[in-house]
Protein backbone atom coordinates (compact mmCIF):
# COMPACT_ATOMS: atom_id res chain seq x y z
CA UNK A 1 0.00 0.00 0.00
CA UNK A 2 1.61 2.94 -1.11
CA UNK A 3 0.55 5.90 1.42
CA UNK A 4 2.17 9.20 0.90
CA UNK A 5 3.44 10.32 4.14
CA UNK A 6 3.89 13.44 2.89
CA UNK A 7 -0.24 14.23 2.35
CA UNK A 8 -0.77 12.59 6.08
CA UNK A 9 1.96 15.19 7.34
CA UNK A 10 0.13 17.70 5.62
CA UNK A 11 -3.43 17.27 7.45
CA UNK A 12 -2.23 17.07 10.81
CA UNK A 13 -3.20 20.35 12.66
CA UNK A 14 -2.63 21.99 16.00
CA UNK A 15 -6.00 22.65 18.03
CA UNK A 16 -6.01 23.44 21.52
CA UNK A 17 -1.93 23.11 21.81
CA UNK A 18 -2.63 19.12 20.49
CA UNK A 19 -1.61 17.83 17.02
CA UNK A 20 -4.78 16.83 15.60
CA UNK A 21 -6.75 15.50 12.68
CA UNK A 22 -10.28 16.30 11.18
CA UNK A 23 -12.84 13.47 10.31
CA UNK A 24 -13.38 14.83 6.73
CA UNK A 25 -9.55 14.00 6.43
CA UNK A 26 -9.55 10.68 7.95
CA UNK A 27 -12.45 9.37 6.09
CA UNK A 28 -10.61 10.14 2.93
CA UNK A 29 -7.78 8.22 3.96
CA UNK A 30 -9.71 5.66 5.30
CA UNK A 31 -11.35 5.56 1.96
CA UNK A 32 -15.19 5.74 3.54
CA UNK A 33 -17.97 8.17 3.70
CA UNK A 34 -17.34 11.02 6.30
CA UNK A 35 -21.10 10.25 7.96
CA UNK A 36 -19.88 6.02 7.88
CA UNK A 37 -16.60 7.47 9.97
CA UNK A 38 -18.69 9.61 12.17
CA UNK A 39 -21.60 6.84 12.94
CA UNK A 40 -18.71 4.66 13.72
CA UNK A 41 -17.88 7.14 16.48
CA UNK A 42 -20.77 7.84 17.88
CA UNK A 43 -22.11 3.65 17.87
CA UNK A 44 -18.63 3.24 19.87
CA UNK A 45 -18.57 6.66 21.69
CA UNK A 46 -17.08 5.15 24.97
CA UNK A 47 -13.85 4.94 23.42
CA UNK A 48 -13.53 7.93 22.34
CA UNK A 49 -12.90 10.04 25.81
CA UNK A 50 -12.96 14.43 24.89
CA UNK A 51 -8.96 14.20 24.89
CA UNK A 52 -9.44 11.26 22.17
CA UNK A 53 -11.85 12.96 19.95
CA UNK A 54 -14.33 16.02 20.34
CA UNK A 55 -16.23 18.46 17.90
CA UNK A 56 -14.13 21.62 16.74
CA UNK A 57 -15.94 24.64 17.88
CA UNK A 58 -17.03 26.80 15.40
CA UNK A 59 -14.79 29.82 15.92
CA UNK A 60 -11.76 27.54 15.96
CA UNK A 61 -13.56 25.72 12.35
CA UNK A 62 -14.21 28.96 10.99
CA UNK A 63 -10.08 29.85 11.58
CA UNK A 64 -8.95 26.48 10.04
CA UNK A 65 -11.12 26.57 7.35
CA UNK A 66 -9.78 29.79 6.69
CA UNK A 67 -5.90 27.97 6.30
CA UNK A 68 -7.01 24.95 4.69
CA UNK A 69 -8.96 26.50 1.63
CA UNK A 70 -12.19 24.57 2.30
CA UNK A 71 -15.72 25.10 1.17
CA UNK A 72 -17.39 28.60 2.38
CA UNK A 73 -20.56 26.46 3.05
CA UNK A 74 -21.75 25.60 6.39
CA UNK A 75 -19.35 23.37 7.75
CA UNK A 76 -18.15 22.50 4.93
CA UNK A 77 -21.25 20.81 3.39
CA UNK A 78 -21.47 18.97 6.62
CA UNK A 79 -25.15 19.44 9.08
CA UNK A 80 -22.32 19.26 12.43
CA UNK A 81 -18.97 20.96 13.26
CA UNK A 82 -16.19 18.15 12.33
CA UNK A 83 -14.95 15.75 14.53
CA UNK A 84 -11.51 16.35 15.88
CA UNK A 85 -9.35 13.10 16.52
CA UNK A 86 -5.94 13.19 19.03
CA UNK A 87 -3.05 10.84 18.40
CA UNK A 88 -4.48 8.46 21.13
CA UNK A 89 -8.47 8.91 19.10
CA UNK A 90 -6.32 7.68 15.75
CA UNK A 91 -5.26 5.22 17.13
CA UNK A 92 -8.92 3.75 18.21
CA UNK A 93 -10.29 4.25 15.12
CA UNK A 94 -8.74 1.36 13.09
CA UNK A 95 -10.37 -1.14 15.70
CA UNK A 96 -13.79 0.41 14.96
CA UNK A 97 -13.54 1.41 11.30
CA UNK A 98 -12.14 -3.25 11.20
CA UNK A 99 -10.63 -2.93 7.58
CA UNK A 100 -7.15 -3.68 6.36
CA UNK A 101 -7.36 -0.39 4.85
CA UNK A 102 -7.86 1.37 8.39
CA UNK A 103 -5.02 -0.79 9.79
CA UNK A 104 -2.93 0.15 7.33
CA UNK A 105 -3.30 3.93 7.77
CA UNK A 106 -3.13 4.04 11.09
CA UNK A 107 0.26 2.33 11.32
CA UNK A 108 1.40 4.78 9.13
CA UNK A 109 -0.40 7.58 10.65
CA UNK A 110 1.46 6.71 13.63
CA UNK A 111 4.69 6.46 12.54
CA UNK A 112 4.41 10.14 11.36
CA UNK A 113 3.07 11.64 14.98
CA UNK A 114 6.14 9.28 16.20
CA UNK A 115 8.35 10.85 14.04
CA UNK A 116 6.57 14.56 14.71
CA UNK A 117 7.37 13.77 18.73
CA UNK A 118 11.39 13.27 17.95
CA UNK A 119 11.68 16.28 15.85
CA UNK A 120 10.01 18.12 18.72
CA UNK A 121 12.06 16.52 21.19
CA UNK A 122 14.97 17.43 19.08
CA UNK A 123 14.26 21.03 18.99
CA UNK A 124 13.39 21.49 22.33
CA UNK A 125 17.41 19.54 22.97
CA UNK A 126 18.60 22.17 20.38
CA UNK A 127 16.71 25.46 22.08
CA UNK A 128 17.98 23.93 25.69
CA UNK A 129 21.75 23.64 24.19
CA UNK A 130 20.98 27.06 22.86
CA UNK A 131 20.12 28.68 26.17
CA UNK A 132 23.33 27.02 27.67
CA UNK A 133 25.31 28.27 24.93
CA UNK A 134 23.79 31.64 25.33
CA UNK A 135 24.06 32.07 29.43
CA UNK A 136 27.84 31.12 28.83
CA UNK A 137 28.87 33.57 26.76
CA UNK A 138 26.86 36.47 28.39
CA UNK A 139 28.96 35.35 31.94
CA UNK A 140 31.97 35.33 29.23
CA UNK A 141 31.14 38.79 28.17
CA UNK A 142 30.62 39.89 31.76
CA UNK A 143 33.94 38.68 33.04
CA UNK A 144 35.62 40.46 30.21
CA UNK A 145 33.79 43.55 30.63
CA UNK A 146 34.58 43.59 34.89
CA UNK A 147 38.57 42.98 33.63
CA UNK A 148 38.45 45.87 30.94
CA UNK A 149 36.87 47.59 33.63
CA UNK A 150 39.82 46.99 36.33
CA UNK A 151 42.24 47.63 33.68
CA UNK A 152 40.52 51.13 32.91
CA UNK A 153 40.17 51.65 36.26
CA UNK A 154 44.19 51.29 36.91
CA UNK A 155 45.57 52.92 33.83
CA UNK A 156 43.08 56.23 33.58
CA UNK A 157 44.39 58.14 36.54
CA UNK A 158 48.31 57.33 35.11
CA UNK A 159 47.20 58.83 31.73
CA UNK A 160 45.10 61.59 33.56
CA UNK A 161 48.75 62.89 35.24
CA UNK A 162 51.10 62.54 32.57
CA UNK A 163 48.57 64.47 30.18
CA UNK A 164 48.47 67.92 29.02
CA UNK A 165 45.97 69.55 29.02
CA UNK A 166 44.44 71.12 25.71
CA UNK A 167 42.46 74.03 25.21
CA UNK A 168 42.04 77.33 26.29
CA UNK A 169 43.83 78.50 29.15
CA UNK A 170 41.96 81.32 31.12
Amino acid sequence: MDIQIQKIEKIIYIIRGQKVMLDIDLARLYEVETKYLNRQINRNRSRFPKDFAFRITNEKWENLRCQIGTSSLGHGGKRYLPFVFTENGVAILSSVLKSERAVQINISIMRIFTKLRSFLMLEKDIFNRMDKLEQGTNKMFKIVFERLDDIDERITPKLAKNRKKIGLKN
